[in-house]
């Protein structure tokens, strides 16, 4: 599955206050490490941050967590799946 279909996808069932799975690759910019692939099993969008709170606001995905209840984001282009499906880049 394209990864920007995937992405509206989440975005649709998010709207419809559904949640989905998917799965990332973790990345944080600020120490250079990855801590793994991130397994996310019941999920929901939330509002994305605005260039002017962060300065990665727009390849970006923040989403809330619902077995953890906790917030979460992710790089979006880092997206290895989502309900299941693989993604790539088309």
């Amino acid at each position: 599955m394209d990864l920007f279909q995937a992405i509206e996808k989440m975005r649709g069932l998010s709207e419809k206050n559904l949640s989905f799975s998917f799965s990332f690759m973790s990345y944080s910019a600020d120490r250079g490490k990855s801590d793994g692939i991130v397994e996310v099993h019941k999920a929901r969008l939330r509002k994305q941050s605005t260039v002017d709170d962060n300065r990665h606001a727009d390849i970006m995905l923040n989403y809330f967590d619902l077995n953890a209840n906790e917030y979460g984001r992710c790089y979006q282009l880092l997206l290895l799946e989502f309900e299941g499906q693989k993604l790539e880049l088309n």
